[in-house]
């Protein structure tokens, strides 16, 4: 069998995994690497090379720097603010949506999210709405902020680190040029129209019970809290301005987190578990099928057979469009992670096939595999708010799939003009 043949049909696997999810996405990931490896497609040092990517450190830093923020409860507080300036029920869904997406820009959107969902559940229980109607908002603009700054969700800087042998790289705010308008047309379109398409349940006590416990931690002294909200400051400030100071993302990321421990701010135990390993083994092992595709060609292989099916003469809108479409249809039945780890060595050799810009096929997919707003099993955030509000699969799709269409459009008019195919 040749090695073209055996990393597709390792292609196949992945994919029919990521959506079944019997086994962990990681544990997928890290089968596809071990079988590349024993299998010959890939030698052991390449399988493996994406455990020391330096996005992986990057990830770990990020990782960290976010727990201070949860585990020193500095987070719990921004979420706080929500009720100091809203009062009705469409106020309180743009403050939450507006904090939420910010947050998640610079934080994990899962952690923001785990965060800000018990503040939101006593919230609810004080104002008297439906924690329905307040908390798949959370997860929309959770999934929303993800697509504000590169360290913003984990399919952004996947999207990177391919670039990064090609000389290309996304700046740390590129991502918002699409991230932000699609966020704010998001927060307007979901204090309208989608207010009414949001479910009203009532829920019963249990997990109101459980967000007050949640909401009830040991008082941490507040200079550890300024000192988290301070180093994220400055380790952000240091990621924009990476060029002109000289100091790579990741280094910074690391000095930030060292500063945490160092400091006191949270101990290396809290450290180590605030990292996600499930991320850290899928992103590693994930990429040694990116690597596969490139170096057997199976990728162009993949390219070709959807120019092909698309035909020669087709409009570039239509090719872009094509492939936005595939990441939403994906990322809605797998985790969006998985989704955009699969499709960008795809569209890597889909932008060699045709000549186009790398950069601009590459957020196209980044883009459209953050729209997971349709079913529960799109994000882990889409889970978490499952039995607290009382949702059903239809809730989802319900509120979801016009949101994806607001989202698609403003996606569809931006991306051209900011990242045009041929530049």
């Amino acid at each position: 069998m040749s090695p073209t043949t055996i990393t597709l049909l390792l292609l196949a696997f992945a994919i029919v995994m990521f959506i079944w999810e019997r086994i962990p996405l990681a544990l997928t990931a890290m089968i596809v690497c071990v079988a590349l490896a024993i299998t010959g497609v890939l030698s052991p040092a390449e399988a493996f090379e994406g455990f020391v990517n330096s996005n992986v450190i990057l990830f770990v830093a990020m990782f960290i720097i976010g727990g201070a923020l949860f585990q020193t409860g500095m987070a719990s507080e921004i979420g706080g603010l929500v009720t100091r300036f809203a009062r009705t029920e469409r106020q309180l869904v743009v403050a939450i949506m507006l904090i939420t997406g910010l947050m998640s820009g610079l934080l994990s959107n899962t952690g923001t999210a785990a965060v800000l969902i018990p503040v939101v559940i006593g919230i609810a229980a004080r104002s008297g709405f439906a924690r329905s109607k307040l908390l798949l908002p959370i997860v929309f603009a959770a999934a929303m902020g993800g697509n504000l700054s590169l360290i913003g969700a984990p399919g952004n800087l996947i999207a990177q680190a391919a670039l990064e042998p090609q000389g290309l790289r996304f700046g740390f705010f590129e991502y918002g040029y699409i991230g932000l308008p699609m966020l704010l047309a998001g927060i307007l379109f979901m204090a309208t129209i989608g207010l009414k398409l949001l479910p009203d349940h009532q829920v019963d006590g249990e997990h109101q019970t459980a967000a007050t416990r949640d909401l009830s931690k040991p008082e941490v002294p507040q200079w550890k809290k300024n000192m988290a909200l301070a180093v994220l400051i400055v380790t952000v400030v240091g990621m924009v301005f990476e060029s002109q100071i000289g100091i790579r993302l990741h280094v910074t990321g690391a000095i930030g987190a060292i500063a945490l421990i160092l400091f006191g701010v949270i101990t290396e135990k809290q450290a180590y578990q605030s990292i996600d390993a499930r991320t850290i083994f899928l992103f590693g092992g994930i990429l040694s099928l990116a690597t596969a595709m490139e170096t057997t060609g199976a990728g162009t292989s993949v390219a070709n057979a959807v120019l092909s099916l698309l035909g020669p003469d087709t409009p570039m809108f239509v090719i872009m469009l094509t492939i936005f479409l595939i990441a939403v249809a994906l990322t809605n039945f797998m985790s969006n992670t998985a989704t955009t780890a699969l499709l960008v060595p795809i569209g890597l050799s889909i932008s060699t096939t045709i000549g186009a810009d790398p950069r601009a096929v590459l957020m196209a997919i980044v883009i459209g595999g953050s729209l997971a707003y349709a079913t529960p099993i799109g994000m882990p955030a889409n889970v978490m708010v499952l039995g607290p509000g009382g949702y059903t699969f239809k809730d989802y799709a319900k509120a979801g799939l016009p949101l994806i269409l607001v989202s698609t459009i403003v996606s569809m008019i931006l991306l051209p003009i900011m990242f045009p195919f041929f530049p």
